[in-house]
């Protein structure tokens, strides 16, 4: 037997099984202290209220750093196949990934900080 894909395999079933011996095992030694604070939702230290304050609207610092995050996700991204074929690319590669990436910081930033996303209240 001598299939490339059978280490893989020990090690998945190693892996799945140290989590549901780690699970079960917190299941029945654990502290069981059951209390109302327990089963209420926790919402950042807030006491939890039916609808968020002025009228159930969210503030859009929220979806501008959630737009942040993306930005620099896709620039990972992008960033990955060029670091790879580093050695093999010109220097116009070079100039057109500093491009690249001065645009997407610095259009990204202003547009977040002119909407006001990096002011914490």
């Amino acid at each position: 037997m001598n299939n490339p894909y059978v280490p893989l395999l020990v090690l998945l079933v190693l892996g799945a099984g140290f989590a549901v011996l780690s699970v079960g095992t917190s299941l029945v030694v654990g502290p069981k202290r059951y209390n109302r604070a327990k089963f209420e939702a926790y919402e950042c230290g807030i006491q939890p209220t039916p609808r968020a304050q002025g009228g159930g609207r969210v503030p859009v610092k929220y979806f501008l750093t959630g737009m942040l995050f993306i930005i620099f996700d896709v620039e990972a991204l992008f960033l990955y196949p060029f670091a790879v074929a580093f050695d093999q690319l010109s220097l116009w590669a070079l100039g057109a990934m500093v491009v690249f990436l001065l645009n997407a910081f610095f259009i990204a930033d202003a547009y977040v900080w002119k909407r006001g996303g990096l002011e914490w209240d």
